[in-house]
């Protein structure tokens, strides 16, 4: 069998990682590999610190086809990676095309299989936040509409799927591949020197925040409210943000970065094992990122969204997550709050074998 993947962001690497290392280990009964797979890098993360050094950590074979096509509008981004995506395929005829989450390359790769004929499977499907102004949002839903085959990681992704037509046989709910990877790189990132000693931090005696949502960083009032928020919440304790970089280009064009600097710990984005340790050993968490949410609650660790709604409608439901949008004193009060709450324990994810589920329902046809 072969399988193409289609990946470009940072969430992306993370679960194609542990869904790579399955196929990897993947055997017949003549104990040889039968399937092979065939990575396209789409360039959407073109930064280093966002894409190289995941491949590198993360042990994700080096792609076979890394086309660079960061950069420019959603349709013109989404438009020259159908284009080169389709070249890949025409040429190399997969039997499956594996996509991830609700990005542009996720689209894209979508798009230029369907339209060839070649089977797509989405991981992650189901999700909404029923936001139509979310780039993401139109993304997934379009992308979940022209698979084949869609992989869920919750009941309640099933039943929006169910809710929009969609035919319960093309559903197969496997459980999120970002608990499986939680749980693999978690016992390697104990193994290194932590990124929270360097910095000087005491477990679980500061909050770990990232922003990067374009709702959150295209909007000045947004973002400011953001960082007036977090900077309240410093004075109770260390706040560390990894600076995504659009949001560092919108500090800097609005003048708010000097600001930033001086009452939170700005650091430059870290990898996905260095990201493990910080959330690990945080006390609160305050994110517009729809994994780190998710990485939260792996971790047991309370979280703060920075967004008016979240596809993890689940963890509202159990407390292990509240909503505060862009609001600075929504962020500092119920941040506080959060600090003294528990994250109940569970299993609303999976079972840690999303990916071998995966694999096990690929080549059962």
């Amino acid at each position: 069998m072969k399988i193409t993947t289609v990946v470009g962001a940072r969430p992306q690497f993370i679960k194609a990682a542990v869904v790579s290392r399955a196929i990897r280990n993947r055997t017949n009964d003549n104990g040889e590999c039968d399937i092979s797979e065939t990575i396209i890098h789409t360039g959407q993360h073109f930064d280093s610190n966002m894409s190289d050094v995941f491949f590198q950590e993360m042990d994700i074979p080096k792609p076979d086809h890394h086309l660079q096509l960061g950069g420019g509008t959603h349709g013109q981004m989404t438009g020259r990676m159908i284009e080169q995506i389709e070249r890949v395929l025409l040429d190399d005829k997969p039997d499956w095309v594996l996509v991830y989450g609700d990005t542009n390359s996720t689209l894209a790769g979508a798009l230029a299989a369907v339209k060839i004929h070649i089977p797509v499977a989405h991981v992650e499907s189901g999700l909404r936040s029923f936001n139509r102004k979310m780039p993401e949002e139109i993304n997934r839903i379009l992308t979940d509409h022209a698979a084949n085959l869609l992989f869920t990681p919750t009941s309640v992704a099933d039943q929006n799927l169910q809710n929009e037509g969609i035919h319960p046989d093309t559903i197969s709910r496997v459980g999120d591949v970002m608990f499986d990877a939680m749980l693999f790189y978690r016992k390697i990132a104990s193994q290194k020197e932590s990124l929270v000693n360097s910095l000087g931090l005491e477990s679980k005696q500061y909050a770990l925040a990232t922003v990067h949502r374009a709702e959150n960083t295209d909007d000045p009032a947004r973002i400011t409210e953001i960082i007036q928020g977090l900077c309240n919440l410093s004075k109770d304790l260390p706040v560390v943000l990894p600076l995504h970089p659009r949001t560092r280009n919108t500090l800097n064009k609005h003048g708010l970065f000097e600001q930033a600097q001086n009452c939170l710990t700005v650091i430059d984005p870290v990898g996905y094992i260095d990201m493990v340790a910080l959330e690990s050993s945080a006390a609160l968490i305050a994110t517009d990122s729809g994994g780190v949410q998710k990485e939260a609650y792996f971790n047991r660790v309370p979280c703060i969204t920075l967004r008016d709604e979240t596809e993890w409608t689940e963890l509202i439901d159990i407390g292990a997550n509240t909503l505060v949008g862009a609001d600075a004193e929504a962020i500092l009060s119920i941040g506080r709050q959060s600090l003294n709450s528990t994250v109940p324990d569970g299993t609303l994810y999976g079972d840690g074998q999303a990916a071998e589920s995966i694999i096990d329902r690929l080549t059962q046809g």
